[in-house]
């Protein structure tokens, strides 16, 4: 055992072994474990001492203490700091190369991420300083002389960190050899025997007996624990003067997934009697407080039995739809990271603004980007033809600093805006000589062209303007509204409804417009070519398209979040100068864009959405979300376009920071889809699947596995809602002969017959 986690009692630095991979990457990978590393790796250096502390170079004293220990561990603890950005992966490479020769056991980035921690075997011939030398020398790089003393720790990172783990690292044997006599051996297995009642995770503070890995279908049950308290208890767990009470819902509520089984209860039920200091990892519990637990769980399984709870359904379809999130490449609270390397347009126009709003412009630019491209096709891998549009929608709480897409977007469209200008006058000119008069002295002129729409039009302005970006090239029109709600104004009808319906004949460049038999009224039918920005807060966007989650228009649209941190909330955000410097760095893409013309295609471009198309397909499978799989159709082929305009403007130039812009750029869509709409697509189409369902009962045994148990029997039928033992439906099933009783295994197997019948029997008794 050479590798020891670090706590604090009564004001003394103490260790625990920590007995196996699964519970070390179950303490890296602590829900607050990844907040404080995200934090220390954002500039706060005063959370690094709230990370989880490790020490692998030496053994506890006789009373799992630290301090002042002479005995050592089997390995040894190094640490390479103040690395720059080129020696990172140089030294990472050597490192992983010479491990065989090293005696490599862990190898992990630091908590600032400028260095690394590794562990190795240690030599027996040479003391600690001589086994650093030795290591140094061979790594050929130079380790942190303030880290040489056995007894220092190392501040744990998470698991996407952890670079090499040798299971060696977890020997026991190996350990208990390392020390000096049988006395110090006897004492090593005592302290092991005691500190193996310390919890396995600090998410987890309860009985020794927790699982961590404990699931149903996949799930965590700690993830289900949480869940439930969120939806039931706002969040909070119980404490004293209500942990009676609502320990007993709680196990009520989940003893059908457990089996009825007090075992399975111990082990994932909480003890929310234990007692724990704010330093102390490790959580006490008297004999008493340990019994009430335990007979509280006792008293929860025996409440008669009435199947699935309700609560328990809410939870785990709540949990479903989160899931989905996971399958986008994020966590549940941060989306998908941005690659670190950005195509050189992207990069130029997110360097003005803090990292934490840098996805949200990344995605931002592209309906400005489009408007650029006229006359401009772009063929998918299905042979289906598109245009560059962009309908970009940014949802975020009150002043989160929604309005930094802004600037951006303002030199993006400078030149358009400066072309719209001597066009807006010569219609105002025109409008002038021809008043509202039945008869029109002049024709207005065709080559009048205005991309640029203000938030509040008419039907027949909106009209208009369709028709004259058409015939003007092939134009799009472009608006950006402060609020969703803006873009009800740009058109007469002032609706929701009428948004959606813009919105799904704007991403197909169907046609629109109107005909009109007057000779003074406008008419006019021309593909909708229509690029917006529009930004608002989650409630309002919950609200907004509260009847166009399921009928195709969310799909449509490019979701983008802003997520800041409690940390990033205490400094006020600093953004870059845009100047003419800003703008002159962005002409060559404009004119790049500008310029393009006819059909357009890249061979890079086209594989990679065909791989992105297989990985939705798998992922959607994985997480078993019908509203990840729906919503990825569209979500591919907005970032395959925008790998397209990139590709023109770079001067027809793919490259591996297009193709990992591209395939981040739909991930991030995805996840701010599937967090803000997801489980309300899952409910709809959920919902729909049941109506489909009512013209026939559900074939009870095809839920069943080719072979299984009386309980998992049982447990199906309680989750389908049904009640009594079904114990005669199991004779019938039997009698049919379409299962047999394995007297061997103990489990009812189908049989041939079934196979060859079930998709056209029904069995639901």
């Amino acid at each position: 055992m050479s590798v020891h986690m670090i706590y604090y009692k009564d004001g003394v630095k103490m260790m625990r072994p920590v007995h196996s991979r699964e519970e070390y990457l179950a303490l890296r990978n602590g829900g607050e474990q990844q907040s404080i590393l995200k934090a220390v790796r954002s500039g706060d250096d005063s959370r690094k001492a709230s990370l989880v502390q490790m020490n692998y170079s030496c053994l506890p004293n006789d009373d799992g203490t630290l301090k002042g220990s002479k005995r050592m561990s089997t390995t040894v603890g190094m640490d390479i700091d103040h690395l720059t950005a080129e020696e990172m992966p140089v030294v990472r490479e050597r490192i992983l190369t010479k491990k065989d020769e090293l005696g490599l056991r862990m190898l992990e980035e630091s908590a600032r991420g400028m260095g690394y921690h590794l562990v190795f075997k240690r030599r027996a011939d040479l003391d600690q300083v001589g086994n650093l030398k030795w290591a140094s020398e061979l790594l050929e790089v130079a380790y942190d002389a303030q880290a040489k003393d056995i007894t220092r720790v190392f501040f744990t990172t998470t698991e996407a960190e952890l670079i090499y783990l040798d299971d060696a690292i977890f020997d026991v044997v190996a350990a208990l050899q390392c020390c000096s006599s049988q006395d110090s051996l006897r004492s090593y297995e005592r302290q092991a025997e005691t500190q193996e009642a310390v919890p396995q995770t600090s998410d987890f503070k309860h009985q020794p007996s927790f699982d961590p890995e404990a699931r149903y279908n996949g799930v965590l049950f700690k993830d289900i624990i949480a869940k439930y308290w969120e939806l039931f208890n706002g969040g909070k767990e119980p404490v004293e003067g209500d942990r009676n009470a609502l320990t007993f819902e709680l196990a009520v509520t989940i003893r059908s997934i457990c089996g009825y089984s007090l075992e399975k209860l111990m082990q994932v039920v909480p003890n929310y009697w234990a007692k724990s200091t704010q330093k102390e990892p490790s959580l006490l519990c008297t004999p008493e407080e340990m019994n009430e637990w335990r007979k509280t769980l006792e008293n929860a399984l025996k409440e008669p039995r009435k199947g699935m709870p309700y609560r328990l359904k809410q939870v785990l379809q709540s949990l479903k739809s989160q899931q989905a999130v996971k399958a986008c490449g994020g966590t549940l609270t941060t989306p998908p990271p941005m690659p670190k390397k950005l195509p050189p347009l992207i990069r130029l126009l997110t360097k003005n603004v803090p990292w934490f709003y840098k996805p949200a412009v990344a995605n931002a630019v592209f309906p400005g980007l489009g408007a650029h491209l006229h006359g401009v096709k772009f063929r998918y891998w299905d042979n289906v033809e598109h245009e560059a549009t962009f309908m970009n929608v940014l949802i975020g709480r009150q002043s989160i600093g929604k309005g930094t897409i802004k600037k951006p977007i303002e030199y993006i469209m400078e030149d358009i805006k400066q072309r719209d200008q001597p066009n807006r006058q010569r219609e105002q000119e025109w409008k002038q000589k021809n008043p509202g008069a039945k008869q029109k002295k002049d024709p207005r002129p065709t080559d009048i062209c205005i991309q640029m729409l203000i938030d509040n039009l008419t039907d027949a302005v909106f009209n208009q303007r369709i028709v004259d970006a058409n015939n003007n090239g092939q134009r799009f029109i472009y608006t950006i509204v402060d609020e969703i709600e803006g873009l009800k104004k740009v058109t007469s009808k002032g609706t929701v409804d009428e948004v959606g319906l813009l919105i799904r004949k704007a991403f197909d460049n169907s046609d629109a417009g109107q005909e009109r038999v007057g000779a003074d009224s406008v008419s006019g039918i021309a593909p909708l070519r229509w690029n917006f920005n529009a930004s608002t807060t989650p409630p309002n966007a919950k609200k907004f398209f509260l009847r166009m989650v399921n009928d195709g228009t969310v799909s449509r649209l490019d979701v983008s979040t802003i997520i800041r941190t409690d940390e990033d909330d205490d400094a006020e955000p600093i953004l870059g100068i845009y100047d003419h410097t800003f703008a002159a760095e962005l002409k060559p893409y404009i004119d790049r864009l500008e310029a393009a013309n006819g059909l357009i295609e890249c061979p890079q471009s086209k594989k990679l959405s065909l791989e992105m198309k297989q990985e939705n397909k798998d992922a959607a499978k994985l997480y078993e979300s019908e509203a990840y799989r729906v919503f990825s159709y569209r979500a591919n082929v907005i970032a395959w376009l925008k790998g397209m305009v990139l590709y023109v403007a770079h001067g027809y130039k793919w490259s591996k920071e297009i193709a990992d812009f591209v395939r981040w750029t739909e991930q991030y869509n995805l996840w701010c889809k599937m967090l803000y709409f997801g489980q309300q697509l899952e409910r709809e189409l959920r919902e729909e699947f049941e109506i489909q369902r009512q013209s026939g009962p559900q074939n009870l045994l095809e839920l069943l596995p080719d072979e299984f148990t009386k309980d998992q029997y049982r447990v199906m039928r309680q989750q389908q809602g049904k009640t009594g033992d079904g114990e005669s439906t199991l004779r019938s099933w039997q009698n049919r002969g379409y299962i047999v009783y394995d007297e061997v295994s103990g489990r009812y197997v189908k049989t041939e017959e079934y196979k060859r019948k079930f998709s056209t029997t029904n069995f639901t008794n």
